[in-house]
């Protein structure tokens, strides 16, 4: 069981007839959030491509980081088994459309991110790397947000990975054919593509370098908002952090609905797209007084660089 409900329980939450109704699935919004992300990418490539200039050039690498933030987060969204009602579509679809785009192996992540969900803020929580170097200083943060930017963090984590996929020689080969075919794939057809189109240098400008820049400064701050500087660890509505957003900030650091993560924490078994409605039943019922909720990534921003 995981250590959220042992205070709290989704049926202190929900009626079991929110609850039937909320975590249903949806082969038609599963299917819309995939286009939706791809055809913000695609019109945001064919903005710079017909108006090259410097304006266009950083519209395009805002827009593409986001949506590629927004791939991370519809992979996260069918490793729960929730982006399709229909499984095969699940499986197949995210890891085709999500995962192997951003370089991932869905299954590989389903086993680490379960374990978060379990051990949330623990010691046993695989993912406290994220959260634990903070707060920082306010010029430690400058340095991160800088080395983002330069693309400096996506290369090393891509070394990190390689180099823990690598690991022991007995089974090397096997995991990293598991690991890297799906990405190569996806990737091959990807280039050939824009080459056949003679825009190589669309991929470079527009897929590229927006994945180890903005995607990676838009995929920290979405890390540190989630979890960092908590008021208790122990206690499950604030261990996890809810942050309430504009309209700029779901375009940038927050596609998707991955803002309201309290809610997602409790209540792992329902849609990213009805999030929004689980928060609104959870402030009605009185538990907004105990969430830990921000207004906007800036106020988390300077909690977590306040060291």
């Amino acid at each position: 069981m995981s250590t959220q409900w042992q205070n709290i329980k989704p049926s202190d939450i929900l009626t079991s007839e929110e609850s039937h109704r909320l975590r249903q699935r949806s082969d038609m919004m599963g299917a819309w959030l995939l286009a939706h992300c791809w055809g913000v990418i695609a019109a945001s490539v064919a903005l710079y491509a017909l108006l090259p200039n410097l304006v266009t050039f950083i519209v395009c690498a805002i827009l593409v980081g986001s949506r590629q933030l927004g791939l991370a987060i519809i992979m996260h969204e069918g490793s729960h088994g929730m982006l399709f009602r229909t499984r095969w579509m699940n499986e197949r679809l995210t890891s085709w459309f999500a995962a192997w785009p951003m370089i991932l192996r869905m299954q590989n992540y389903r086993i680490r991110h379960m374990a978060h969900h379990r051990f949330t803020r623990t010691d046993a929580d695989p993912e406290n790397f994220l959260y634990i170097p903070f707060p920082v200083s306010k010029e430690s943060m400058i340095r991160k947000v800088v080395r983002d930017l330069l693309g400096i963090v996506f290369l090393r984590t891509q070394v990190g990975i390689f180099r823990f996929i690598w690991g022991e020689r007995e089974g090397r080969m096997a995991r990293l054919r598991a690991f890297y075919t799906g990405p190569v794939i996806f990737y091959a057809v990807f280039i050939t593509g824009f080459a056949l189109a003679g825009r190589l240098d669309l991929f470079l400008l527009c897929w590229l370098i927006p994945l180890m820049t903005t995607q990676q400064l838009f995929l920290r701050v979405r890390n540190i908002a989630e979890h960092s500087t908590m008021p208790d660890l122990t206690h499950p509505l604030k261990n996890s952090r809810t942050t309430l957003v504009s309209a700029w900030e779901r375009m940038t650091f927050a596609p998707y609905f991955v803002n309201y993560h309290i809610e997602h924490h409790m209540l792992p078994f329902v849609p990213c797209w009805r999030l929004r409605e689980v928060h609104d039943i959870m402030l009605e019922r009185g538990f907004g007084d105990v969430m830990e909720i921000r207004h906007g990534y800036w106020d988390v921003l300077k909690l977590n660089a306040a060291a």
